[in-house]
């Protein structure tokens, strides 16, 4: 079978009605099975409860090589996620709805304003919103601007956070994907909120992405150094 073919045979099964039913079926189940597997330890999680404490819905943001285990970081909140609208995000937009999330669809190069009205609605209607800022293919550990956007004009907080494991393995993958070994200890890590006041300037923007950053990349060092004496 040549490349091309390959190709095409590869795509027919994404499309395939049965396989998409299925696949996400399955690896929403063993996500779970491997939380499940795993001695989880909590951080700074009094950062998003201070919020909620105040009547505030929040933006949790992590990167996206941080993803597996981030949707039972809080179990009980209600959610929407985020999911791109590459051929892919179908299969994680059903992962996500198995879990409990609702979805929008679109990233900053496909359905972008689309999206970002849908994230202010989902907001102002009560969830919590979930976004990976260097999602879906990076680059990765970079903000994009509209994050920063969506909480400049809904006002919630956007409230850092990132995951690691006593052991864990990274996949050859463009966001360096962090898989936890079963039965090993793992911790959330939460940061302190970050507010965008609606009368912040475009250069003041570029300042909270800089930030932001410094936070996530701080947060993640941390997660990944929680454990440094088992690995």
């Amino acid at each position: 079978m040549g490349k091309s073919s390959f190709s095409r045979a590869v795509a027919a099964l994404r499309e395939d009605r049965r396989i998409l039913r299925i696949v996400p079926w399955l690896a929403a189940r063993l996500m779970q099975c491997l939380f499940r597997l795993l001695r989880v330890i909590h951080v700074g999680r009094a950062y998003p409860e201070s919020c909620w404490a105040k009547g505030e819905r929040i933006i949790v943001v992590f990167w996206h090589g941080r993803l597996l285990m981030m949707p039972f970081v809080y179990p009980g909140k209600p959610g929407a996620l985020l999911v791109s609208q590459h051929r892919d995000g179908e299969y994680f937009s059903r992962i996500a709805t198995i879990l409990g999330f609702e979805v929008i669809r679109g990233s900053a190069t496909r359905g972008g304003m689309r999206a970002l009205k849908q994230m202010i609605r989902a907001i102002k209607g009560g969830l919590n919103l979930v976004v990976t800022p260097d999602g879906p293919k990076g680059p990765r550990a970079k903000v994009r601007l509209g994050v920063i956007e969506v909480a400049k004009l809904t006002g919630a907080p956007i409230v850092p956070v990132s995951f690691s494991a006593s052991r864990r393995r990274f996949l050859r993958s463009w966001d360096a994907f962090l898989v936890p070994v079963p039965f090993s200890r793992a911790v959330y890590i939460w940061g302190e909120p970050m507010y965008v006041p609606l009368t912040t300037t475009k250069d003041e923007m570029a300042k909270h992405q800089e930030a932001l950053e410094e936070r996530l990349d701080l947060l993640t060092m941390k997660a990944d150094d929680y454990f440094r004496a088992d690995l």
